[in-house]
């Protein structure tokens, strides 16, 4: 008898993400000002079509990314995205 054991990653959906074959320094703008407004809009847009993007966001905050666009989601939107997400996790698990 042979059992074939199968890994599963917590990435997987990065194979079918929109940005797969995107320009990665768009999802990365230096600052949040000036050019980088537009940079940022353009990272969200490629988002908004993506089919993996709540998988994106969920890994952002989870792995707490500090930087660039996740899901959709900026750095300063992510960060109170996640303290949300953390008292969520902390009241579940009280």
């Amino acid at each position: 008898m042979t059992t074939t054991m199968v890994t599963i990653t917590t990435t997987e959906w990065r194979e079918l993400a929109a940005c797969r074959d995107s320009e990665p320094s768009l999802f990365f703008p230096i600052g949040s000002t000036g050019p980088a407004i537009d940079q940022i809009a353009a990272a969200k847009e490629i988002c908004l079509g993506c089919g993996v993007a709540e998988d994106c966001l969920q890994y952002a905050l989870e792995s707490n990314q500090e930087s660039g666009v996740w899901g959709g989601y900026a750095e300063d939107e992510r960060r109170r995205l996640r303290k949300r997400w953390l008292a969520e996790r902390r009241r579940r698990a009280g």
